[in-house]
Order: structure tokens, then C-alpha cells, then sequence
């Protein structure tokens, strides 16, 4: 005798009790202990090697460093494609290794380059710098933060800046936190020409005597019969002022330094890469999150360090929100929250019109019961709430409900039609488990080829496979095992029962029914309860009103083959010719109300004017109402704020603005108003607005090299 879970579910009900709850509390504490984030994690396969050869040209920077390196890295043979850039002094050279690779293969590349670049080092000229690599780009720094102080210097908001940085680092969830925009400290030495020649002091000279008076070298140690002491030779310089009184000697002669130049402190000239804030200078505070943590906790967490920090700033300097990833996390969350409300109020209106209260009941008693089975599978394998597995959940919603519908509706029918409470399931079991099994299976192999694709997409993307395959498994799962038992326990005994007892629920739902079929007489069919038929009766479900309709529409169907398979082609190929006139995009725009701004210079411009044409668009931008704020990153672009981020490097004539329009509304006028209003003022610039992007980044669809 071949076995039936469905009957062995009704004799051990006890057993299917224990196991419902258990199911039903690992997966509360499964939801609530899940990581949350935006995206979902995929691994950026590209590596900059940066190499700097001050005073070069971009000619001598090309033929000797960036060619060279370039066909280093071809002998790897696993890239997409190899782009460089030769500036005065600097070499670029960007690495995209194959899309098809995987995630676990990347870090072997890594080394490989970075052994093959390594080998080549003795081979560049004698004054090289580097090369530098970076293949850190897949940190999102979901928290933003900007500290700005009229009257505070660079010097004085970045010790500001490492004391938040180090209180921030101390908070749960927190990976990393870095400062964006700082500027290197200097001390300046302006010789003043005429001076030396006066004194006859060669410019070398006072070159030596400073590193001689600075210089770091062993003074040796002093043996005690008990310790050791270390010798420290003092004179090495501790302010400004030290330096100015540097003697210096020519001939029989002694004199101070700041006799023959000026010294100052200041900032490094040319200045680093810079942010700005709503037209003000900033220090930017990045947050990322650690891999695996919570979203929502780590934003709970910052807000109250956020209020806290405020506290102990000098009057005059603030720190700011920039970005704020949890609350984009915490709305498509609630999003999530509230289309589940809906899809379950749905399910439960039309299974109790269409299949009756008791029946009605045990499909939407089964909804709750899979996500907690989901969410505990999902745990188990890693998967965390973002805004794939989220939609992945949505799209689920309207298929994990099947199976409970087919398994109760077809226990009913058979009840109906005479058979006992366990003969039901059992028949449930042998007619229609294995089909539905096959028609999961065929569904989640739909959304196979996402789980299959070795690429970024794929990667991006794969959590929608497996959250909808688990989803559907469990929902077959409790319709063999868990359905036969709330049928068991709710549905009527339609076979076997006449009238209900006086005084009992039964009773008073059956007055509710007629008084709103009363109420709704075109309802009357669905809603007034069925009369009750006496002890022993059989009754038919299929001959009723419906299904004898529904007969007759299947029985003109079977004698009319020919019309009706020349119909489905007919519109097998309308679907096909209308199909082009449906807009077509892999991933669509981000739902984030951020707008993007390049802004890009002729090649060679200088920083500081970039700057200033930086500082003529946030005037502009100054006078929009419906932007909360915009920030500015001057020579480079913005930190990976989102993890999709078409993410820019560092050049001298780019930069790149972030706006924070109030909701998607304001994001798309005032994106026409740029396009239509702003961008004609700037005739000599290359400017591109663009909204944030999903998926993983592709930056300007169409790209040509012109050679």
C-alpha cells in the first residue's frame, strides 16, 4: 500500500499540532532576526591600478607605464575588457574581469594582477610612484554625514571629524566608517631668491640643514644594572616658529632661516578631491554596515549617536544627514508589510465568497503559516530581506495560496459528496499531490536561468529564484500536511450532517448569511447559506447553476476544435505583434527620489576651475524650494552611497553633484528644469542628470572609442 502523508497527518494530529507551532515561532524569530539592507549583496569585479610619475607628459605617462601595465594585465586572460587613461603625471588603468566569473574566483584574479604589475615594478622608469591598487568598491556607505563651521579651517574640522569617526566605529552593526574630503596639512617654505643670492646660500643647502635637523636616526642606549635607557637627541622641530629659527650658516656667517624665506602652515596646493554641502566646505562622514548586520538597528543606532554627537560640536559647526539608507530599507520593509496585509485581505474575500466561510478560513490560516516556514528557510541559507527577496515575497504571495485552495477545495468536494473526513484527504493526497508538486517544480524552473546566469546580473538577482522555489516548496509542504488537519478541524461535515444544533456558531453565521443575501439580493447565490440536506444524502457539487453553464461553454469548445485553435493562434500573434509596443528595460529606475549630476570639464582643467563652476550650479540650486539638500563632490565623485552606483574616479576636471528632492514627484520636475532650464547656462560643460539606477551599474548605455 503506497503511503499517504495526508492520512498519516490525520492520525497523528498531535505530531502535525507540535510541528505547526514549532514552524510558526522559528519563523517570527527568523523575520526578526533576518539582515535587512538595500540591495542585496554582488561582488564588483573591477580593480584601478594608479600609478604616478610627476612631471611626465601624457605622452611619456601612455608609452611608458600605462602600455606597459596594460599588456601585463592582457596575460591574465580572464578580463572584460582593459580601459586606461594617461594624464601629466598620472596613469589609470581599470581592470573589469569577466562577468562570467564567480564571486569566490575574484580574489585568485586579484592576486594574480596584482603579482603580474608587481613583476613588472623594475621595468618602469626610476621616479614612478606605485602603482597603487584599489579594489575596494563594493563598501556602500549607506550613512552619509557632513560636518561643516564657517571660521573653522580644514585642520580644525577634521580633528572634529576623527573624534566622530572613532565614537561611530564603536556602534553595533558598524563595518566602516571613513571621512571623505579631507585636506593634507603642509608647511610652507617660500624661499625668497634674492636673499640667498645676496647671502651667497645655495638653495641645497637649506634643503640639508632641514633634514638634518629633523632627522629621525638612532642616538643609541645607556645600560643601568637594572633597565635600559633609551637616548634622545633633541632639536627636532615641534612648531612653525621652530623652523623659522633654524640657524643656518654661510661661511663665517649664521643667520635664521626666516630671514631668507617665509614659513607658514597650510593645506596641500593643489588641493585633494573636496565636498560641499548646501554651498559650504564639508568633511564627509561615511557609515557602512557590517555583512550581515541589520539595517533598521544600525539606523536606530546612529540616530541616537547622530544626537548625541550634535551635542558636543563648538557653537558654529554642525554635522548633517547627507544619506540616509535605513529609511529607504525601512519604507520598502512597511511596503512589503502592507501588500502583504492586502494580498492576504484579497485571498480571504474571495475564498470566503467563493468557497464558503470554513473553507475561506483555512487558505488564509495556511499564509501566515508559509512565510514563517519561508522566512525560517531563508535564514537558514543566508538570504536576507532587500529588494529583491522582498519583491521575490510579493510575487509569491499570489502563487504559495494554490496548493492550499486545490488540496481544502477538493477535501471539501469529497465530503460533499459523501466520503469521511479522512477518506477526503486521503483522496486529496493520491489525485492531486504529485500534480501540484509538478506544477511547483515547473514554476520555480522558470526562474531558473536567474539562478544559472554567470554574471553580475545573475549574481544580483539570484535571491528571486530562491526565495520564490522555497516559497512554492513550503506551500506544497503544508497543503499535503498541515491543510488536512485545518480542514479536519474547520470545514462543515457537508456528507453527514443535517441541521445544526440550536444556540451553536454555526447557527448564528448561517442568520448573518441570510440577513445580507436579504440585504444584497444579487449576491443571494454566494452568500446565503446552502439548505441543509438530511443525514446520509449525497449531493453532487458539480450540478449547480455555474458548473452546468460552465459545462455547456467546455462542451461548444470540444465541438468547435478548429475555431477555437484558430482563435488562440489569432491572438498568439497579436500578443507577438503588440508585444513591441511595450517598453522594454532589464531593471527599472530606482523608486529613491535622488538625482544625479556629471559635470565635466574640457580635459586639463584645473581644480580650481572646476570649482568655481561648481559653486555657479549650487547658487542655482540654492534658489529651488522642493530640494531638501544637495552635496557636491569637487575632482571626484560620490562615495557609494547606493550599492548600484555607477561610481566615478578622481580627475581634476569632473565633478559630481547628489540632490535630495522631497519625494519622486519633485525628483522629476526638477530633473526637467535642469535639462530644459539649467543646463543651457553652462554651453562649455558636459552635464548629465540621472536617476539612481537597479541592477547592477551600467553608467551611459552606449558607449564609443574613437581610435
Amino acid at each position: 500500500m503506497r503511503f499517504n502523508l495526508s492520512e498519516w497527518a490525520l492520525r497523528h494530529r498531535s505530531l502535525v499540532v507540535y510541528a505547526m507551532l514549532v514552524l510558526a515561532i522559528a519563523g517570527t524569530l527568523s523575520y526578526l532576526r533576518l539582515g535587512r539592507s538595500e540591495d542585496p549583496k554582488f561582488t564588483f569585479k573591477v580593480m584601478v591600478v594608479r600609478t604616478l610619475w610627476p612631471g611626465a607628459t601624457a605622452e611619456e605617462v601612455g608609452a611608458q607605464v600605462t602600455e606597459r601595465i596594460e599588456k601585463k594585465l592582457m596575460e591574465t586572460g580572464q578580463y572584460e575588457f582593459i580601459r586606461s587613461y594617461s594624464r601629466p603625471g598620472e596613469s589609470q588603468v581599470i581592470f573589469v574581469a569577466r562577468d562570467s566569473l564567480g564571486s569566490k574566483d575574484i580574489p585568485a584574479l586579484w592576486y594574480q594582477v596584482r603579482k603580474k604589475v608587481g613583476d613588472l615594478r623594475p621595468m618602469l622608469p626610476r621616479d614612478v610612484n606605485g602603482p597603487y591598487f584599489n579594489d575596494e568598491f563594493g563598501d556602500t556607505f549607506g550613512n552619509i554625514y557632513a560636518l561643516t563651521g564657517q571660521g573653522f579651517d580644514y585642520a580644525v574640522l577634521k580633528d572634529y571629524a576623527e573624534r566622530v569617526q572613532l565614537q561611530l566605529q564603536k556602534q553595533r552593526d558598524v563595518g566602516k566608517v571613513e571621512l571623505f574630503g579631507t585636506q593634507d596639512e603642509k608647511v610652507w617654505i617660500e624661499l625668497d631668491n634674492t636673499r640667498l643670492a645676496t647671502l651667497g646660500v645655495p638653495a641645497q643647502a637649506v634643503f640639508d640643514a632641514l633634514n638634518q635637523q629633523n632627522a629621525v636616526a638612532p642616538a643609541g642606549f645607556f645600560e643601568t644594572p637594572t633597565s635600559r635607557v633609551a637616548l634622545r637627541v633633541q632639536g627636532r622641530f615641534e612648531d612653525v616658529q621652530a623652523i623659522r629659527d633654524l640657524p643656518l650658516r654661510a661661511g663665517d656667517r649664521t643667520f635664521r632661516l626666516g630671514d631668507v624665506a617665509t614659513v607658514q602652515r597650510g593645506f596641500a596646493d593643489p588641493p585633494a578631491p573636496r565636498m560641499r554641502f548646501m554651498g559650504e566646505d564639508a568633511i564627509g562622514i561615511g557609515v557602512a554596515m557590517k555583512e550581515g548586520g541589520d539595517i533598521l538597528v544600525l539606523g536606530r543606532t546612529l540616530e541616537a549617536e547622530f544626537a548625541r554627537l550634535q551635542k558636543m560640536l563648538p557653537v558654529g559647526m554642525s554635522l548633517r544627514k547627507v544619506s540616509d539608507q535605513p529609511a529607504a530599507v525601512e519604507e520598502s520593509v512597511g511596503e512589503f508589510v502592507r501588500v502583504l496585509a492586502e494580498a492576504v485581505a484579497i485571498v480571504l474575500l474571495v475564498s470566503f465568497f467563493s468557497l464558503g466561510l470554513r473553507t475561506g478560513l483555512v487558505v488564509a490560516l495556511s499564509i501566515p503559516l508559509v512565510l514563517a516556514m519561508t522566512f525560517a528557510v531563508m535564514q537558514y541559507i543566508g538570504v536576507g530581506l532587500h529588494k529583491i527577496s522582498l519583491g521575490a515575497l510579493v510575487l509569491a504571495l499570489g502563487l504559495l495560496v494554490d496548493d492550499a485552495i486545490i488540496a481544502v477545495e477538493m477535501m471539501a468536494i469529497k465530503m460533499e459528496q459523501g466520503f469521511s473526513r479522512l477518506k477526503a484527504a486521503a483522496f486529496a493526497w493520491e489525485s492531486t499531490a504529485f500534480p501540484m508538486l509538478t506544477g511547483t517544480l515547473i514554476t520555480a524552473a522558470g526562474f531558473l536561468p536567474i539562478a544559472t546566469a554567470q554574471s553580475s546580473v545573475g549574481e544580483y538577482t539570484r535571491s528571486l529564484f530562491q526565495v520564490v522555489t522555497i516559497a512554492l516548496l513550503v506551500s506544497w509542504i503544508a497543503a499535503v500536511m498541515f491543510i488536512p488537519y485545518l480542514g479536519d478541524r474547520l470545514l462543515p461535515d457537508h456528507g453527514h450532517a443535517g441541521e445544526p444544533k440550536p444556540g451553536s456558531f454555526m447557527v448564528r453565521v448561517n442568520a448573518f448569511r441570510r440577513r445580507v443575501a436579504i440585504r444584497a439580493p444579487a449576491l443571494a447565490v454566494l452568500i446565503a447559506p446552502k439548505p441543509s440536506r438530511p443525514e446520509g444524502h449525497v449531493h453532487d457539487p458539480y450540478d449547480s447553476p455555474f458548473y452546468r453553464r460552465f459545462r455547456g461553454w467546455v462542451t461548444w469548445c470540444v465541438r468547435r476544435r478548429k475555431t477555437v485553435l484558430a482563435i488562440t493562434a489569432a491572438a498568439f500573434v497579436a500578443s507577438i505583434l503588440l508585444f513591441r509596443f511595450v517598453p522594454q528595460q532589464f531593471f527599472p529606475d530606482s523608486v529613491r527620489p535622488e538625482l544625479m549630476i556629471d559635470m565635466e570639464l574640457a580635459e586639463g582643467s584645473s581644480l580650481r576651475q572646476t570649482a568655481a563652476q561648481v559653486e555657479k550650479l549650487e547658487k542655482i540650486l540654492a534658489a529651488r524650494g522642493d530640494v531638501a539638500n544637495y552635496v557636491a563632490y569637487v575632482g571626484t565623485g560620490s562615495p557609494r552611497f547606493y550599492l548600484p552606483l555607477d561610481q566615478q574616479l578622481p580627475a581634476a576636471n569632473f565633478a559630481q553633484f547628489v540632490l535630495m528632492p522631497d519625494d519622486v514627484e519633485a525628483r522629476e520636475n526638477v530633473r526637467d528644469w535642469l535639462i530644459g532650464t539649467v543646463f543651457p547656462q553652462f554651453p562649455d560643460l558636459q552635464l548629465r542628470v540621472t536617476r539612481l539606477e537597479n541592477g547592477p551599474p551600467v553608467g551611459y548605455p552606449i558607449q564609443l572609442r574613437v581610435s
